[in-house]
């Protein structure tokens, strides 16, 4: 994808969204009403999911490395943004364009105490390959909980809310549509060809002078802090969180949508973050369907068994991933 094009698409993507958060909202013309909220949280799960699965396919896909600590990234934003609106949210003051100039400067900062944690959990351990890496950014996902548990400041055991409701489809949607702007030219820079190269080959790259460690500690810290505007945006919208929302199973959840999406395709990865996000609440939906024979509702109601067995099958008839493989060597299954 051209630097041009993807620019334009940034830019179609920003108005469309304002203008689908003016009009959902009910705001763009009376007659319409806002959309029921269990329609608008799937909406606003999915832009989220895929700004965390498209900052991960930056480590996991195009750099070759194997991480689960998205979601420890996506905790440590969270709860800093949460803690500077909560502190400093008014601090602009209280009409609209202060708050959301408070609710920016918080995003950002939430990523940056992410990228801050991928920083420090990189440069110790990025030294290391494969399974080891992956135990360590585990271990570090479990660490980052049990501070929080432990931190009264940050509500401890209890969670943490009263967070204003800021996130809206334009801030979920034009996030996303940074992120992927973000990765897609960084990966398709001269510079970004070094991510690419560590995957590839990474003692090759080392023999033509690359400093692959470097790269490695640069996908993660860019990765965690995408995963800490996620963190940021899921805070404002729940407006409570625990640190039992951001545990194992999260991480694995990211890391499922990047693998079937497929390695190494931004493109794959951001249907399979729409896919993986709308598949459960569609299972759901079929189970109350009274006019449904009643085993069919019986198995739907399993929905989870369902979800699992679907992944196992796409995983055996492309192991590659959904996107996997149509864009030459750099989408090839990792070995």
């Amino acid at each position: 994808m051209r630097p041009a094009n993807t620019k334009l698409i940034l830019l179609f993507t920003l108005i469309g969204c304002a203008i689908a958060s003016h009009v959902l909202s009910g705001g763009a013309v009376p007659e319409i009403p806002a959309l029921n909220p269990y329609y608008y949280d799937i909406l606003i799960g999915i832009g989220i999911n895929i700004i965390l699965a498209v900052g991960l396919n930056l480590v996991n896909g195009y750099t070759g490395q194997f991480s689960l600590g998205q979601a420890g990234f996506m905790a440590v934003g969270a709860y800093a943004s949460s803690w500077l609106t909560l502190t400093w949210g008014y601090s602009l003051g209280a009409g609209q364009m202060g708050t959301t100039t408070a609710f920016v400067f918080a995003l950002i900062g939430g990523g940056l105490g992410a990228a801050l944690a991928g920083l420090a959990v990189g440069v110790p351990s990025l030294r290391l390959k494969g399974d080891y890496l992956a135990i360590v950014t585990l271990g570090f996902n479990e660490i980052i909980k049990g501070v929080i548990q432990n931190c009264e400041p940050l509500g401890a055991q209890r969670g943490l809310g009263g967070m204003v409701q800021y996130t809206t489809i334009f801030w979920t949607f034009a996030c996303a549509a940074i992120t992927v702007f973000v990765i897609v030219n960084l990966v398709e820079s001269t510079y970004g060809r070094g991510f690419l190269a560590v995957r590839d080959d990474e003692i090759a790259a080392e023999a033509m002078g690359i400093n692959t460690t470097k790269y490695k500690v640069l996908a993660f810290v860019i990765g965690a802090f995408f995963a800490g505007v996620a963190g940021g945006l899921y805070a404002h919208f729940k407006q409570f969180i625990h640190p039992e929302g951001f545990n194992f199973l999260r991480s694995v959840d990211i890391v499922v949508m990047v693998i079937l999406g497929g390695m190494g395709s931004t493109l794959g990865v951001c249907f399979a973050a729409v896919l993986l996000t709308i598949l459960p609440e569609l299972l759901r939906y079929v189970s109350h369907i009274s006019t449904l024979p009643e085993w069919l509702r019986h198995i739907a109601e399993n929905r989870m068994i369902i979800y699992s067995l679907l992944l196992i099958i796409l995983m055996l008839t492309r192991p590659q991933g959904l996107f996997g493989g149509f864009n030459g060597k750099r989408n090839t299954r990792l070995q």
